[in-house]
Parts: C-alpha cells; structure tokens; sequence
C-alpha cells in the first residue's frame, strides 16, 4: 500500500490542486457561455504543445502563440452569416488535426501522442507539485481579481458597459486564464479531456445549485470526488488516468440529472 501511495499520492494532489481552479473558472465559462471556445482553445493546447516541441521551445510558450492566434483567428472569422458555434467546432477540429499531423510528422513524439492526447497524471513527482501549485495559485488571484467584472459581463453586458466595465479587456484575460488553465492541465487529462475537466464539475452543480456562490462551491466538492474516484479507478481498472476522471465527471453529471428529473416529478 505504501508503494502505491508513492506513485498516487503526487498524482491526486496534482489532481485536487487543479481542481481549485477548474471549478471556479467552469462556473464563469458556463455563464459566459464560453464552452465552445474552451473547448477550441484545449485542442489547440496539442498544435501549442508540437510548436514547442518542433522549435526545441519550452511547452508553455508554444500554447501562448497557439492560443494567441486562436483569439486573433476568431476576431478575424466573425462573421453574422456564420453561427458562432460552428465556426469554433470548426477550429476546434482544425486545430487537433493540425497538432496530430505536426506531432507525428514534425517531430520525434509519436510515441508520446496518446500522452498528449488523454494526459498521463501518473508520471507527475513530488518534484513537479510546486510548479503546479504556484501556477493554479497566480490563476486563482488573476481570476479573484477579474471575477466582479467577468460577473457583471455574465449577468447583463450592457449594465457592466455602463459601469465602467470593458468587454474587450475582460474578455482577453478571461482568454487568458482559460489558455493558462490548459497549460496546466494538459498532462492531467490531455488536450481532448481538458474541457470535460473544466465544463462538468461546473455543469453538475448548476442542477443543485440557487445561487452561483453555492454553484462555486458544489463544483469545487465535485472536482474533488471527480478527481479522487478517478486516480483511484485508473490505478485499479488500468486506464488512462485522464479518461477515468472525465469518465467518473460525467458519470456524477448524469446521475445527478437523473436525480433531479426524479425529485422535479415527484414534487409534481
């Protein structure tokens, strides 16, 4: 059990730590009904992640230009013809399919694609738990700093214009933490899951929630058992740690659904 908890231990801290900021920033990405470019931006993490690699640059700074040029590349697609929607399933895929070619043609990382892809937790030491902690803990501050006005944008735009609030600006930092928070994650679940991580937790404590403090709350609490169950689950059904945590996220939304649906007729 001891050699276990050698090997699990720096993987649920690492988990529960990324936790702290997935569940706070999933809460605004669903008010700012932003899922969507979350979801472009986590794909692009792989195409930032093959840059680095290809150029011998650090993984960070190849995810800024990538997500730099997403913000860029949207500003320039807007069109009214063009749901929104659509226009971001259409980079997210581009973007994966750009990050795949690159990876596999451009480089000598083949073998690591699946890494990348669903992340690996598990191959996280002690060694590499400060980094990640002094990393979620800058998200955490620059989110606490943008959180009134990111608030007042979610709940009524023009209102917040009137208050002083620049859309432009927030908009650009909320960008910002969301491409920080798939820096992070990616070796956690890897650039396809990144956005099951931020969006579910979120989504599940919406369906218990009154008040979006109280949906803050439940989506850190969920986060964590996600996390737990999902470490634990991977070591003993022997999966990727990244598809066990997203799978036990969703597994926690849809009966929390079905809870709901339950309890609402029922009252009915």
């Amino acid at each position: 059990m001891t050699a276990w908890l050698a090997i699990i231990a720096p993987a649920w801290i690492a988990g529960s730590i990324l936790g702290l900021l997935s569940a706070p920033l999933g809460c605004l990405v669903l008010w700012r009904r932003m899922a969507f470019f979350a979801d472009a931006l986590a794909h692009g993490t792989l195409l930032g992640v093959a840059i680095a690699v290809w150029w011998q640059l650090p993984t960070g700074i190849g995810i800024a230009i990538v997500s730099v040029l997403v913000v860029l590349g949207l500003i320039l697609m807007e069109d009214e013809r063009l749901p929104t929607d659509a226009v971001l399933a259409v980079v997210a895929v581009s973007l994966l399919c750009l990050g795949l070619l690159t990876l596999t043609q451009l480089t000598d990382q083949q073998a690591n694609v699946l890494g990348f892809l669903f992340g690996n937790l598990l191959e996280l030491d002690w060694a590499d738990l400060p980094l990640i902690a002094g990393s979620v803990l800058v998200g955490l501050v620059f989110l606490a700093y943008i959180w009134p006005a990111q608030i007042k944008l979610a709940t009524h735009e023009a209102l917040a214009r009137i208050q002083g609030v620049d859309p432009t600006k927030q908009r650009l930092f909320f960008m910002g933490v969301l491409a920080g928070f798939c820096a992070i994650a990616l070796q956690a679940v890897g650039s396809l899951l990144i956005s099951g991580l931020l969006v579910l937790p979120a989504l599940t404590a919406r369906l218990w929630s009154t008040a979006p403090k109280q949906m803050v709350v439940f989506a850190l609490i969920i986060a964590q058992v996600g996390v737990t169950l999902g470490v634990w689950s991977s070591i003993w059904l022997d999966i990727q740690t990244g598809l066990a945590i997203v799978l036990v996220l969703a597994v926690l939304f849809f009966m929390a659904l079905l809870t709901t649906k339950i309890a609402t007729k029922i009252r009915t």
